[in-house]
Parts: C-alpha cells; structure tokens; sequence
C-alpha cells in the first residue's frame, strides 16, 4: 500500500503559475508511474501528466507545453509545475502512482483559476 500526501494549490490569477507536490511512502519502492489527474465536479477524472521511473512524461494535450511533470525518484515525490494558468484549469487535482498494476490515490488538492 502506498500512501500519498499532496500540497500546493489554492487560488491563483489567469496567466499565474503553480506547483504541486505529493510525496510517497509505504511501499513505495516498487512505484513505476506517478502523476496527476484533475476532476471538476459533475465530470470525469482527466488525466493531466504522467511520468515513469525511467523519466519518461506524457501529458495531455490542454496542458502540453504549460506544465511540466518532474520527479525525485530518491524521495519518491513527484510535482506540477503549472504556468499560464487558464480558467480551464480550475479542478481538483489527484496525485497517482502506479505500482505493480496497483493505482494509488492522494486526497486531492483544489486549484483554482479566477481573477
């Protein structure tokens, strides 16, 4: 079981930037995949970025080119740097890894785009 504690977050201005991080632990040795999805109420979970213990990312394509997904495999942390914030992007945002074929979950943590 790996447990997942995120931060970051909160309001933010059009145009503005924002990282999130969420740290590991548990049994966290045998983590392949982590990244983030993002949720607005009333839609389905999106996934937003995506990265492998080897430094491979994806991201999608409404945030490709704004946000880059980084990663300490020594601390088993991974984060969301977030530029050029748009209205869109306001939604909660999940942290996952991806072990074994066994997703993990963070609890989520609010962005929120408004001026």
């Amino acid at each position: 079981q790996v447990q997942l504690v995120e931060s970051g977050g909160g309001l933010v201005q059009p145009g503005g930037s924002q990282r999130l991080s969420c740290a590991a632990s548990g049994s966290s040795d045998s983590i392949n995949a982590m990244g983030w999805f993002r949720q607005v109420s009333g839609k389905e979970r999106e996934l937003v970025a995506v990265i492998t213990s080897g430094g491979s990312t994806n991201y999608a394509d409404s945030v490709n080119g704004r946000f880059t997904i980084s990663r300490d495999n020594a601390k088993n942390t991974v984060h969301l740097q977030m530029n050029s914030l748009r209205s869109e992007d306001t939604a909660v945002y999940f942290c996952f890894t991806d072990s074994w074929g066994l997703r993990s979950w963070g609890q989520g943590t609010q962005v929120t785009v408004s001026s």
